[in-house]
């Protein structure tokens, strides 16, 4: 009898396509599913008769009460080496093995600069206008050159983000709680001396910092208040870390040029969701990790991951 796995949140049914699965042979039945489970009754009715279960970044939780409803589950294989949402206790507990894979920190650095780029130049309206017959130039693209980026963290991401904002010839500054004045030099970027100083004198400010306690909701109103009306918010990294009432309130009273964002706090967002319609917003639907060399990366190490769990030794154990 062949044992039983579903990957999950595969929207553009790709990962069938990206990686090959026959070395599983007739040892495993892989299942994608391209649709999403809005909660855990259905997600826990789906995955019932699932051994195995491929979850894409963090985009599925499996807490204690989900993980307590799938008896059948042997082996969780998370895309990515670290991932908030798995109650790794819990699985223990029940006896699942949890493996990741690694994931390049290059995709949500390059759709970083599409969405700053995408608001300095205007380019959905321009494109709007120029297909629809519209104006012909509509919009005055902000500058790069000699404006300031500022920088919410300066780890892996963080860090690419900058270099391209130095090549650009922008003045870079960064802030974190824990970041060093040495970690900025050896960037070649400024420390900021104080979050409220970045955020005051900054053009652009993007967000390059792990969730936390300490981060979750740590650009509230009165830090949005200090940015410049002129200044660009730009998120990749996760949507709790920024308030989005907060967020779309700013951006419907023009206390801000406009804001690029790619992580929301309810994905896939619901059709009447405001964040959908919201003024001076160019938003996409997390495709920050989604490229196709992430995807070769990600599903060909899902599938090394099975084949070493069925061997009787796991890699990239995580928990």
């Amino acid at each position: 009898m062949r044992l039983r796995c579903a990957l999950l949140d595969d929207y553009q049914n790709a990962a069938m396509t990206v990686a090959d699965w026959s070395p599983l042979g007739d040892r495993v039945e892989v299942v994608s599913r391209t649709e999403h489970f809005p909660d855990e009754d259905s997600l826990a009715a789906a995955l019932a008769d699932a051994d195995i279960v491929v979850t894409l970044r963090e985009r599925v939780p499996f807490p204690a009460t989900l993980l307590n409803r799938l008896p059948r589950l042997k082996l969780l294989v998370a895309t990515g080496m670290r991932n908030s949402v798995i109650d790794y206790a819990a699985a223990r507990a029940n006896g699942v093995t949890v493996c990741g894979t690694e994931s390049s920190s290059t995709p949500p650095v390059e759709l970083t600069w599409a969405l700053l780029l995408g608001l300095a130049r205007g380019i959905v309206q321009e494109n709007t206008a120029l297909r629809a017959g519209g104006p012909w130039q509509s919009t005055v693209g902000a500058d790069l050159h000699g404006r300031r980026l500022g920088l919410l963290g300066l780890g892996r991401i963080g860090g690419r983000v900058a270099q391209v904002g130095l090549a650009f010839g922008m003045e870079v500054t960064a802030w974190s709680q824990n970041l060093t004045k040495e970690r900025a030099d050896e960037v070649g970027v400024a420390l900021a001396p104080s979050k409220e100083d970045l955020l005051s004198t900054a053009d652009f400010v993007s967000v390059h910092l792990a969730l936390s306690d300490r981060t979750r909701g740590l650009l509230g109103a009165p830090e949005l208040a200090l940015l410049k009306p002129t200044a660009y918010l730009i998120n990749t990294s996760r949507a709790a870390i920024v308030d989005q009432d907060a967020l779309l309130a700013a951006l419907r009273e023009g206390r801000i040029a406009g804001a690029g964002i790619d992580v929301f706090d309810t994905e896939p967002l619901p059709a009447d969701h405001p964040m959908r319609t919201a003024p001076r917003l160019l938003a996409t639907p997390h495709l920050g990790y989604v490229s196709r060399a992430n995807y070769e990366r990600y599903y060909g190490q899902a599938v090394a991951a099975i084949e070493a769990y069925l061997a009787g030794t796991p890699i990239r154990l995580l928990g």
